[in-house]
């Protein structure tokens, strides 16, 4: 390579403005896009691990509304970093509305979800979704399915399956903080 275009190259490179190491906050939630109200939970048939709960009751918390059933492997391998998500972040303001949505009969009867739940030593909100009114509220069609919703009740972020572990957890993080920052920031 001519040396004219090596040191072209480097003075290109030394001009490039400064940042600092990091995103700034407004970089590190651009990704988290507003997509709108998050529908309230509805046709609940009982709940496990918490009294009745509403999304306007945990409207200032942020949640993570998850769809899953018990007996659907790719829910199960999500089990981890769910319950760990509820046990590092409860503290600051974090809630986890589990939405538990039968796929076969045998998940249909609560029982056998209050059994699942404690063999899996879920400790978060289950919230049985029975005839998948609130599973039709979100327009949802996945397990599992994990709807983050912001302290003013917007979903900012959605997703399908399992992974995105760090994706959700960095989410979780940012959205925490935002939720401490005065309106207008």
């Amino acid at each position: 390579m001519p040396r004219f275009l090596i040191a072209s190259l480097l003075l290109l490179a030394l001009a490039q403005p400064v940042r600092a190491a990091g995103p700034t906050y407004a970089e590190d939630r651009a990704w988290l896009r507003d997509l709108g109200p998050a529908p309230e939970l509805t046709g609940i048939t009982g709940w496990i691990n918490t009294p009745p709960a509403s999304l306007k009751a945990l409207r200032g918390k942020v949640v993570l509304v998850k769809f899953w059933t018990f007996a659907c492997i790719n829910c199960k391998h999500t089990l981890p970093a769910t319950q760990a998500w509820y046990d590092r972040y409860h503290d600051r303001g974090f809630e986890i509305v589990s939405v538990h949505t039968p796929e076969l009969d045998e998940e249909r009867v609560p029982a056998n979800v209050a059994a699942a739940v404690k063999r899996d030593h879920i400790t978060y909100p289950v919230a049985l979704d029975r005839d998948f009114a609130t599973w039709n509220a979100y327009g949802n069609r996945y397990w599992p399915a994990a709807y983050l919703i912001d302290a003013r009740g917007h979903i900012r972020f959605v997703h399908f399956g399992e992974g995105a572990y760090d994706q959700i957890d960095h989410a979780i993080d940012v959205l925490l903080a935002e939720a401490k920052v005065p309106a207008g920031k």
